[in-house]
C-alpha cells in the first residue's frame, strides 16, 4: 500500500488533487492511503514553495499545480 501525502494548505487545489488521486488509484486497483497534510512545517520540511504538493511514500513527486490523470497514473505505478 502506498502512502499519499497531500501538502498544502486545504485550499480547492489541494482538496481536488487528493479527491483525483483517490479517483485514479481506485481505477487502477491500486492500493493507497490519501492524507491531507496542512502542517506548514512538515510542508516545508519538503521543500514545497507552491502547492498542491505530492509526496509518496516519504518522497515529493510533485508540487505546484493539480496533477493531471496521466500524471497521477504515472507516479502510482512507479
Amino acid at each position: 500500500m502506498k502512502k499519499i501525502e497531500v501538502l498544502g494548505t486545504g485550499c480547492k487545489k489541494c482538496v481536488n488533487t487528493a479527491e483525483q488521486i483517490q479517483s485514479v488509484a481506485d481505477h487502477l486497483g491500486i492500493e493507497v492511503t490519501v492524507e491531507k497534510v496542512t502542517d506548514p512545517g512538515t510542508i516545508m520540511s519538503y521543500k514545497v514553495m507552491s502547492t498542491p504538493g505530492v509526496a509518496i511514500d516519504g518522497k515529493l513527486v510533485h508540487s505546484g499545480s493539480v496533477p493531471n490523470h496521466d500524471k497521477i497514473e504515472t507516479l502510482l505505478k512507479n
